[in-house]
């Protein structure tokens, strides 16, 4: 029989974990110290897998049950769940580690040997005062090219010509 919501709320801790199944696959973890885990359990290569979705009441039936459908289209595709939630956990960590401002001072690091320290002083300087506070902080990969625009419009309306058509002109380089 399905789960409902209410089965999922009452449920309560007992001396050992255990399980209450949806279908699919997917079961409710209590444990004994009362706290429940969504998990789907499926078979990959022969081999029986669990796959995590989190904890309830954060994460809902209705959600544990979209996640454990995703996770059954994949499988039908060929695809391990749990390696397709690793690859997106590191796509994650790699675009946050590729900022605007990281790839920014990368780049400036290795323009100072080309530059005069003034040059290079100025160049950060304007980074650090017209872009960085807009888009510093955004995966260099998600910058769309009408907010890079915006930006720049931004430093245009406050009378600083000049710094846009520098940074461009020292980009390209």
């Amino acid at each position: 029989m399905a789960l409902t919501e209410l089965k999922c709320k009452n449920a309560k801790p007992k001396d050992k974990p255990y399980k209450l199944s949806d279908s699919g696959g997917l079961y409710l973890e209590i444990m004994p110290n009362g706290s429940k885990y969504w998990r789907l359990k499926y078979r990959w290569l022969k081999k029986e897998q669990r796959l995590a979705f989190g904890v309830y009441p954060l994460v809902g039936l209705a959600d544990a049950r979209e996640k454990a459908t995703t996770a059954r289209k994949l499988l039908d595709s060929g695809i391990s769940p749990s390696q397709a939630k690793k690859e997106r956990k590191r796509q994650a960590v790699i675009n946050a580690a590729n900022t605007l401002e990281a790839v920014a001072r990368e780049w400036h690091e290795k323009q100072l040997l080309r530059w005069t320290p003034r040059t290079g002083e100025k160049i950060m300087g304007y980074l650090k005062n017209d872009v960085f506070p807009h888009l510093g902080s955004r995966p260099i990969a998600d910058i769309t090219p009408p907010e890079l625009l915006e930006t720049l419009r931004k430093i245009e309306a406050r009378g600083a010509h000049y710094v846009s058509l520098l940074d461009i002109r020292t980009f390209r380089q």
